[in-house]
């Protein structure tokens, strides 16, 4: 199939676009420039637009999105407040995804999307939680027994946390930079903890979830997974 019939059957623009872009080195097929009327094998080349994979549009569809703070993980709210749905409705118009897990509103970060409901319902079942992990800016200079604090387990909602990973990267008198990384998705988990230790959150990024990375998506933009992350989600037990 050619480039330009591919990207076209993608969804990503017109054939006659696609030969635009091809022709004004917006193409790469495998990292290398395409070239107009170049050959490429569906499922084994990798074409992308813009710095965007273009996949068919066919199936189903998983991104990841680096959530900005402000937006809820929902489809609609009540309060009116902005939701996901109107940053991935921008970003995939001819899909409707939805987000796997949870950020709360002031939380930003890595945030799975798709429209397999099947694979999305299996990975937000408790019985198939898998790490996350946290940069956590907090207030002022946590002191190491309050760093030890975090690491224990909390008792939230009746019932103790597993154990926090904490690590410290950074502090001095304004602010203490931490990685977190916990083993359960209880709501606004890490803030709880936090507050338990008497200490404020400044900023709450996810940079991981199992094998994921954030990696350096920016804020507000998103990537379509790989196949071997799609394989990895779909093999989770």
């Amino acid at each position: 199939m050619r480039v330009q019939k591919y990207i076209a059957d993608c969804g990503v623009m017109s054939r006659r676009a696609a030969e635009e872009a091809v022709a004004q080195g917006r193409v790469l097929i495998n990292g290398i420039p395409a070239k107009t009327g170049q050959p490429v094998l569906p499922g084994k080349d990798t074409v992308a637009v813009d710095g965007r994979e273009a996949r068919p549009a066919s199936g189903k569809t998983y991104i990841m999105f680096n959530k900005p703070r402000g937006y809820v993980t929902t489809m609609a709210d009540e309060q009116g407040r902005k939701c996901m749905a109107d940053l991935l409705a921008q970003a995939i118009p001819d899909k409707r995804l939805y987000p796997v897990g949870r950020l709360d509103l002031d939380s930003e970060g890595l945030l799975v999307c798709t429209d397999d409901g099947e694979l999305a319902n299996r990975l937000m079942h408790p019985s198939h939680e898998i790490e996350k992990r946290y940069r956590v800016l907090i207030e002022g200079f946590a002191s190491d027994e309050a760093l030890a604090k975090l690491a224990r387990p909390v008792q939230l909602d009746g019932r103790d946390t597993v154990p926090a990973k904490v690590r410290l990267l950074t502090r001095n008198e304004r602010s203490t930079l931490l990685e977190m990384t916990i083993f359960e998705g209880r709501n606004r988990q890490i803030r709880r903890i936090c507050t338990s230790a008497e200490l404020r959150v400044l900023r709450l990024r996810r940079t991981g979830e199992g094998r994921l990375r954030l990696g350096a998506l920016h804020t507000g933009e998103w990537r379509y997974l790989s196949d071997g992350e799609i394989e990895y989600l779909k093999n989770i037990q």
